[in-house]
């Protein structure tokens, strides 16, 4: 027999637009500002989708891109294969993210993805055995997952054999990427990128 009550961590109702990531935070009320990398971060309350996306390629941008980061966070040494541990790594930086700045961890993450999406890479062309670096733009899909990896090993780099715990180095990458701070590796990354890129048409 089915119990009325809610699921943990679940608010009553079970729609999933009352949902709140974490049991905490409310992720109906998205803002985006950039058009072209909208469609590939999805937000949703759900933290852990089990791989389900695996089986099919670009599935990925439809599940969360909070679960992404997660997903980017265990690619780490210290973290492999262990989710439960990236996951709380996640919900402690966003906890630090809301004492310091008041305002939505999620909006905050979106924030700092759009920022440190790289616009233009290189590409290396061959012309008879000599190669010549070409810039080209940047799909939107792999905009979003730069992005993620720039964050994830901004927040590695800074934490590693350090005092800064891994929370702590992610929500201060989070912060400075939403504010396009040039001294975040996330943004400086992707500065470097796009300059590189330039020096290349």
């Amino acid at each position: 027999m089915s119990s009325d009550a809610p699921e943990p961590d679940q608010p009553a109702g079970g729609a999933e637009s009352d949902a709140l990531l974490f049991g905490r935070w409310d992720v109906s009320g998205i803002e985006y500002t950039d058009p072209s990398t909208r469609r590939y971060i999805t937000v949703t309350p759900v933290a852990h989708t089990m791989g389900r996306h695996a089986d099919k390629q670009f599935k990925k941008s439809e599940i969360s891109v909070v679960e992404r980061l997660i997903n980017r966070l265990m690619q780490t040494e210290e973290n492999t294969g262990k989710k439960q541990q990236a996951m709380r790594i996640v919900r402690d930086a966003f906890e630090q993210v809301e004492s310091r700045v008041d305002e939505n961890p999620v909006q905050v993450l979106v924030e700092a993805v759009e920022n440190s999406a790289p616009r233009e890479e290189t590409v290396r062309l061959k012309y008879g055995g000599i190669s010549v670096p070409k810039a080209v733009d940047t799909a939107p899909q792999r905009r979003v997952d730069l992005a993620l990896s720039f964050i994830a090993q901004g927040a590695y780099n800074d934490s590693y054999k350090t005092p800064t715990s891994a929370a702590e180095a992610l929500a201060d990458q989070l912060l400075g990427a939403a504010d396009y701070d040039v001294s975040t590796y996330a943004v400086s990354q992707k500065e470097e990128q796009e300059r590189v890129a330039a020096a290349a048409r």
